[in-house]
């Protein structure tokens, strides 16, 4: 389990890289995906590229009707894992999201912070990168260390280049390609079971599949703590939880967004 050189490193860099934590459950999510990708949900989010490459399948928010995933969730040792890595007594749920990038697939993951899609926030958060695939050293995340620390919130963008949210004032993300000896990039090649947990303020990206041969199939969860709150964007986040109804400061909660473990013991019985 976690120890406290794991939450330390954690706390500073704001991404940790944990080798062989969910390989129990590989051949569950590739299930999961799978039934997923043959019956996606309407917040299905897959792009194919203008040059003729393979495309890249996104979709969010399906715990609630894949049962793979939910037992992942419910069942796996992820919630007391993010408990420890986030110093929450709390492990609230707040989302899956799958991204598969088939072999030649020219489309990048551009550098952003998720909570700057995010309608809510808090300092104690924990994203979870989980490949269901081999990823060698350059095909895989790459986190920025100590970026979770720069009090900062990027302008969210599509992956068309667009603005997510209108009259939007806050500062793009800079540069980091062409300046890469000012930033120190965590990033570690990867095999399924891996996973790399960061901090939603972390910056973070993803190249292209263009060099590989194979599909790069990813389970990512994400995960608040005690100090959550529910955060009105003015506008369609990702995800677009726009049935929502708590008002812009209220504590995150609901069947949305379930404590799967709290004061180390879980909430929510094993399921069969």
């Amino acid at each position: 389990m976690i120890d406290e050189k794991q939450i330390d490193f954690f706390s500073k860099k704001g991404a940790i890289f944990l080798k062989g934590y969910f390989t129990d459950w590989i051949e569950v999510l590739k299930s999961g995906i799978e039934k997923l990708i043959d019956n996606p949900s309407p917040r299905e989010r897959s792009y194919t590229p203008k040059d003729g490459t393979a495309p890249f399948f996104q979709d969010l928010c399906n715990w609630q009707r894949i049962p793979e995933f939910e037992k992942f969730i419910f069942n796996s040792d992820i919630g007391e894992v993010a408990s420890k890595l986030m110093q929450s007594n709390v492990s609230r749920f707040f989302h899956d999201h799958v991204l598969v990038k088939e072999p030649g697939s020219s489309i990048v993951t551009p550098w952003h912070q998720d909570q700057s899609y995010y309608c809510t926030s808090g300092k104690q958060t924990i994203s979870f990168w989980i490949p269901l695939d081999n990823i060698s050293l350059n095909n895989t995340l790459s986190c920025i260390s100590g970026s979770h620390k720069w009090g900062k919130l990027h302008k969210p963008k599509r992956f068309d280049g667009t603005d997510l949210f209108e009259n939007d004032n806050s500062e793009d993300v800079p540069d980091i390609d062409n300046n890469l000896d000012q930033y120190e990039i965590l990033s570690w090649p990867m095999e399924p079971g891996d996973a790399i947990g960061f901090n939603f303020k972390t910056l973070h990206g993803a190249p292209a599949n263009t060099g590989s041969k194979f599909r790069r199939r990813v389970f990512s969860a994400r995960w608040v703590g005690d100090d959550a709150i529910f955060v009105d964007r003015k506008g369609k986040g990702s995800p677009p939880f726009d049935h929502i109804t708590l008002k812009d400061g209220d504590k995150l909660m609901g069947d949305d967004f379930p404590v799967v473990y709290e004061n180390s013991k879980y909430i929510k019985q094993k399921i069969i």
